[in-house]
């Protein structure tokens, strides 16, 4: 386990690193997740195995730190991120990104392109206020402390044991912010980011989820979008082959 202080309060954003060739894979998750559970499996496949692998859990996440002064804005979170590749030694990296992970992706990308030399996107957010199916909108729809003391068990009720066996291990506060800040989106807004971005960009939607919005505008802009048969939201548990194919560049 490798560690970095990343606020002035010394709290420190972890990651488990796999040494490799360069450059390297930067691995984030997405809300109330962890890295490593949702990558690890497919990172230790044989057509991605043998390059620099980091799992990185973000700020309020998994095993790294949850201060309670902080903001989890995408912001905030990009800039955790980007200090922990800063103190890995690492930069043109490409950002596998989950879900809101993506959307701080983008963030980092734009912030810091020199730490960016490519996204591998499975169904990011590019746009704010999620519609209320989505996790994030529903937490963000109570008052902080509300969250905090009441709605917070509920919500590990009603997400299911596979999103619950991470998001127990989440800060109550920290996903309620990341979650708020998830909503209000960035400024470029990610969509914009996604589109403009000139690396190489793929973005994976998983069949069982519908139809991407915007899609035609994202591949009008050079974004590579593939829709993954007999997957849902978690494309990497659902169809590990078709998301190692998209990792190491097959589609």
């Amino acid at each position: 386990m490798r560690q970095v202080e990343f606020d002035h309060a010394g709290s420190r954003i972890r990651w488990t690193e796999v040494p490799g060739a360069e450059p390297a894979r930067v691995y984030l998750h997405g809300l109330g997740s962890m890295s490593a559970v949702y990558h690890a499996h497919v990172a230790a496949r044989p057509e991605l195995c043998g390059r620099r692998s980091l799992f990185l859990d973000l700020p309020g996440h998994g095993i790294s730190d949850r201060p309670a002064d902080f903001g989890y804005t995408l912001d905030d979170h990009a800039h955790a991120v980007a200090t922990a590749m800063d103190h890995a030694g690492v930069a043109a990296a490409e950002l596998i990104a989950h879900s809101m992970g993506g959307a701080v992706a983008l963030v980092l990308a734009h912030r810091r392109p020199d730490l960016v030399s490519r996204l591998v996107l499975t169904e990011a957010n590019l746009d704010p206020f999620p519609p209320p199916s989505a996790g994030s909108s529903g937490i963000a729809a109570f008052d902080e402390d509300e969250f905090v003391d009441s709605e917070f068990a509920r919500v590990l009720e009603r997400v299911g044991p596979e999103w619950a066996a991470t998001m127990r291990l989440t800060d109550p506060r920290a996903l309620y912010r990341t979650a708020v800040g998830l909503r209000k989106g960035s400024e470029p807004m990610m969509r914009t980011i996604l589109e403009e971005a000139a690396i190489d960009r793929i973005y994976l939607q998983g069949e069982q989820t519908g139809a991407l919005e915007g899609r035609e505008g994202l591949e009008a802009a050079g974004v590579r979008v593939v829709t993954v048969p007999d997957a849902g939201h978690n494309v990497m548990f659902d169809n590990p082959d078709a998301f190692a194919a998209a990792i190491a560049g097959r589609f």
